[in-house]
């Protein structure tokens, strides 16, 4: 019976095992849900560059790839991060830079829950055979959450500038000696290219400059005598011909192969143009396409011969007004297939338009007479991006004399005054207009103008004069009489004095003759007593 219950629990455990494989429990993960795992990964974490800046290779000189990475979960950390180069073994030729360790990675033990790690360094050293351009390298990051078994992976590409090797460095230039001048045109390097191979600034700062060439696999190109065939760029157009910024354009490049005796062919041309932007937000290439592509596609070029390529720009709109620098990178094959690769630089220099506001007139007084002074006054505000030079006020019209004012230099963002005094020179039937001609000079020198109109009333001399003379006569009329006052008083006092003597000469007068009355009385009173 024993045996019996042990066949049974036997049976019931394979039969649990197998609903629960049946059900997915413990399978492996699929590559589906690795990416699912990935995708969601990208969002928990945050994995740039510093300063989002693309790093910039030189030939035989070092340079370091900074980056830094975010824990985005507010709750869990990461740990166990290890982030290293990822290099397809297949794609070794694409990878730009020399292997010079074993083992190039970078460890974290952790980084907490909303924090960041910018340490992340990695010191390269560009291959010698690398040519000019725009690389893409990748990197993985591999790490665990906190009570993750299992790793996450996270590849991200990022951008590298690199520089080809100088020509003069691969081999000697061969020069003969009669004429002391290079065997061919395709082969001055260095301080010798002059004419074509550079062209000075012009007055808005525009020009080009050409690089070195190269053969993309290292080797000597045609008949093994490392000849290279050079395509320079010989100038370059705009339409129109001043670049705004946030207007399209037309960039045309004029190109020719030097090499007199033989074709190139399979070219190709990418415009490469620098990121401008104060934060990540705006940061966005300064030129990029306004239709088609940067990308420009040719069959070939004869010897000696000359060409153009096109391309439709758009300038970004919050550009500083100054020469911006693009690189233009070639690749194209000799007559034997032998791929070259080279790049020139253009200078483009883009225009800001002013942008400028007045503020409303302040006018005291409001009326003036002629031959009198009004006091006029308004800001202006500079909301551009460029210096208005040599600013200057002139006040003008028919009921004023002509007046200017110097107010100077207003940078950007900046607000000036603009105060003068306005002198009366004709009556007017009430207010009247009168024109403000605001000048202002660009870098270049060149002058433009704004106008903006005020009103004003201007009375006639006289009328003014004794519009203004009554209220002053009524005020001196309301003002109290001094010496009138004086006199009268005067004249009052003396006549009350005087009425005061009479009075008392009368009562003494007639105290006297009352008295004489009652002596007399008294007289014959006594005599008839006697």
């Amino acid at each position: 019976m024993s045996r019996w219950k042990e066949l049974m629990r036997g049976t019931a455990g394979v039969l649990a095992a197998v609903l629960i494989a049946g059900a997915g429990i413990g399978a492996p993960v699929k590559a589906e849900d690795k990416k699912e795992i990935t995708e969601q990964s990208k969002e928990n974490i945050e994995w740039k560059t510093v300063d989002n800046k693309v790093p910039s290779f030189e030939y035989q000189k070092s340079n370091v790839i900074r980056m830094y990475i975010k824990n985005n979960d507010k709750d869990k950390e990461i740990k166990s991060i290890v982030i290293e180069p990822y290099i397809d073994e297949e794609n070794l030729d694409k990878w730009p830079f020399r292997k010079d360790n074993q083992d190039d990675k970078y460890e974290i033990d952790k980084i907490e829950a909303g924090k960041t790690n910018d340490k992340i360094a990695f010191e390269f050293t560009e291959r010698d055979d690398i040519g000019s351009g725009n690389h893409k390298v990748y990197f993985r990051c591999t790490y665990k959450y906190e009570g993750d078994k299992e790793n996450t992976v996270v590849d991200k590409g990022f951008w590298v500038k690199t520089t080809a090797k100088p020509e003069e460095a691969k081999k000697p230039l061969e020069v003969n000696i009669t004429d002391k001048t290079p065997k061919d045109e395709g082969d001055k390097k260095g301080d010798d290219k002059k004419g074509e191979d550079e062209e000075p600034s012009d007055d808005d700062g525009g020009g080009f400059s050409n690089g070195d060439a190269s053969y993309g696999g290292g080797g000597d190109g045609e008949g093994g005598e490392g000849s290279v065939q050079r395509v320079i760029v010989t100038g370059f157009d705009t339409s129109p011909k001043k670049v705004k910024a946030g207007s399209d354009f037309t960039l045309t490049v004029h190109l020719k192969n030097t090499s007199k005796k033989t074709k190139v062919k399979n070219m190709l041309f990418d415009l490469n143009a620098p990121e401008e932007g104060s934060d990540e937000q705006t940061t966005a290439p300064s030129f990029l396409p306004s239709s088609g592509s940067s990308t420009v596609y040719l069959d070939g070029m004869k010897a000696n011969g000359t060409a153009d390529i096109s391309m439709k720009l758009n300038a970004k709109s919050d550009l500083l007004q100054k020469p911006y620098s693009v690189e233009l990178s070639m690749k194209y094959e000799d007559s034997s297939g032998n791929a070259v690769e080279a790049a020139s630089s253009l200078s483009i220099p883009v225009k800001q338009d002013a942008r400028f506001e007045f503020s409303d007139f302040e006018i005291n007084p409001e009326s003036v007479a002629v031959g009198d002074e009004a006091n006029v006054m308004c800001s202006l505000y500079n909301l551009g991006r460029v210096k208005l030079y040599n600013v200057r006020a002139i006040f003008e019209g028919d009921c004023i004399e002509k007046e200017e004012v110097f107010i100077g230099n207003v940078e950007s963002g900046a607000t000036a005054s603009i105060d003068a005094m306005i002198k009366g020179a004709q009556m007017t039937e009430g207010p009247e207009p009168i024109t403000m001609t605001m000048s202002y000079e660009n870098e270049e020198g060149e002058a433009t103008t704004e106008q903006k109109e005020l009103m004003i009333d201007v009375t006639d001399m006289a009328d003014g004069g004794m519009e203004e003379g009554l209220p002053m006569e009524e005020e001196q009329s309301k003002g109290f009489p001094v010496v009138p006052v004086v006199i009268v008083i005067g004249v009052i006092a003396m006549a009350a004095a005087a009425v005061i003597i009479i009075k008392r000469r009368k009562k003494k007068m007639q105290k006297s003759e009352e008295e004489d009355f009652l002596n007399e009385l008294d007289g014959s009173a006594e005599d008839e007593q006697w």
